[in-house]
């Protein structure tokens, strides 16, 4: 009969934890169990919290010293690949809540700057001071900074429309500037000798849409649920502020009810200053949203939310209802990315039923969806 393979049965004894009947067998490439049993180790220090034991400390394998937090994301990024440290380093936040990677400035460093992160910081950013505030805050702009590098181009083609390449205008801006027939009309003005390009007329492209004074209210819902959606908002906002042809509202809301429309040319601080977490009166916010409403012909109200009341659902249609007749544009998104989450299905019915879409959007479309209104306005 042969014999196991050992590299398999370790694997398995790898996923199986250290309540295995089987104990580990020789290590990678036969250098004895030391190797297998550091993984052990390593992997039990977080997974271990499945039998509800605390990892406040744990004792190394083989006599080794105590495995602190530091030292055991130290360990995990050399032993594992960069794809499995970031799922180790989620689970740590999301499933088992280990406080200490946000608590310590030189640990919280270490980390993979990403989504899960910035959620993280913002849900435990009321337990920072000094130094590792400090850091947070420098993870958040990161990670946000990216968001809007991936976003910002899309939203701004689609909400300010396609250019006219075929037409020059006299309109003369950067956002207009055709760099490539600029080059190609000046061609035969190219100086051998300097190798310089002497330009002689400078080209710019035809807009195809006017730009139109609108107004964008995002409403957004904070509550612990929705808070991928508050952080694409933040970053939304920002974007659309840039945007000569909108104005924008960033108004975040619970029971409470908090305009950050002074922070959205900052998403970072607009961040960092919700309060997550409480109940969700969905008919106060769009009642303060209603109250911000000065031209509604040119108003669109996106209301971000699971649309689970939890004041007067009468107060929320009501108002829902209000913005509606007055004639501005009301959207309700139950999800602002690419995976739509729970809501309460009675409310998106009869919402849409009022002519309130109701649908779960990327930032992208979304951007297409009001560039579309504006277009047709």
């Amino acid at each position: 009969m042969s014999k196991p393979d050992t590299r398999l049965v370790n694997r398995w004894r790898l996923v199986l934890g250290k309540y295995a009947q089987s104990p580990l067998g020789p290590g990678f490439g036969g250098e004895g169990e030391g190797a297998y049993q550091e993984v052990d180790d390593l992997l039990d220090f977080l997974y271990g919290r499945e039998y509800g034991e605390e990892r406040g400390v744990l004792e190394g394998g083989g006599g080794e010293s105590t495995l602190t937090v530091p030292r055991w994301i130290e360990k995990i990024r050399r032993l594992f690949p960069r794809e499995t440290v970031e799922k180790l380093e989620g689970h740590a936040l999301e499933r088992y809540n280990l406080k200490e990677l946000l608590t310590d400035a030189r640990v919280l460093e270490s980390l993979e700057p990403n989504m899960a992160l910035l959620k993280q910081i913002l849900a435990l950013k009321g337990m920072m001071r000094g130094d590792v505030l400090h850091t947070a805050r420098q993870i958040v702009r990161r990670v946000v900074e990216e968001l809007a590098r991936k976003m910002e181009t899309e939203v701004q083609a689609a909400v300010m429309g396609r250019r006219d390449r075929s037409r020059s205008t006299p309109y003369r801006c950067s956002k207009n500037f055709d760099f490539r027939r600029t080059i190609r009309k000046n061609l035969q003005n190219y100086d051998p000798q300097q190798q310089r390009l002497v330009v002689e007329k400078v080209y710019f492209n035809r807009n195809l849409r006017r730009y139109n004074p609108w107004h964008i209210i995002l409403c957004v819902d904070e509550s612990g649920s929705m808070l991928e959606n508050v952080i694409h908002s933040a970053v939304m906002a920002g974007i659309f502020a840039k945007l000569p042809v909108l104005t924008t509202k960033l108004v975040i809301f619970d029971t409470s009810v908090v305009d950050l429309s002074g922070y959205i040319d900052d998403p970072v601080e607009a961040l960092m200053s919700i309060q997550l977490g409480g109940g969700t009166d969905i008919g106060r916010a769009l009642a303060y949203c209603e109250s911000l409403i000065t031209t509604p012909h040119r108003t669109i109200v996106v209301l971000i939310s699971d649309l689970c009341e939890g004041g007067s659902p009468g107060a929320m249609y009501a108002h829902a209802h209000s913005i509606i007749e007055a004639g501005a544009r009301l959207l309700c998104l139950t999800a602002l990315g690419e995976e739509g989450g729970m809501y309460d299905k009675t409310a998106a019915k009869r919402l849409a039923a009022m002519g309130a879409p109701v649908a779960a959007l990327t930032p992208g479309k979304l951007a297409g969806w009001i560039g579309e209104v504006i277009g047709a306005g």
